[in-house]
């Protein structure tokens, strides 16, 4: 079956939410933690608010990973369906 093929199926929509979700969840973790360790153990969580959120951050910050997250859950997805 073709890409094209597959993205008109709801299924393949709802299995690209499965995989893309919980991704999104973990990368944003790890990116938080490898970007605020020192402050996110501290409990300061106003200098992590700071570094990551604030003066337009935020956009950037949630905008890759969405991007990144819903990518990678149309490519395992599309890999995994037959």
């Amino acid at each position: 079956m073709s890409f094209l093929q597959k993205i008109q199926q709801p299924v393949f929509w709802k299995n690209v939410a499965k995989v893309a979700i919980p991704f999104f969840v973990v990368v944003t973790l790890i990116s938080l933690i490898m970007n605020s360790s020192r402050d996110i153990f501290a409990g300061d969580f106003a200098a992590v608010n700071e570094a990551n959120f604030t003066q337009g951050k935020w956009i950037r910050f949630w905008s890759i990973k969405v991007l990144i997250s819903f990518f990678y859950g149309i490519w395992i997805t599309n890999k995994k369906m037959a």
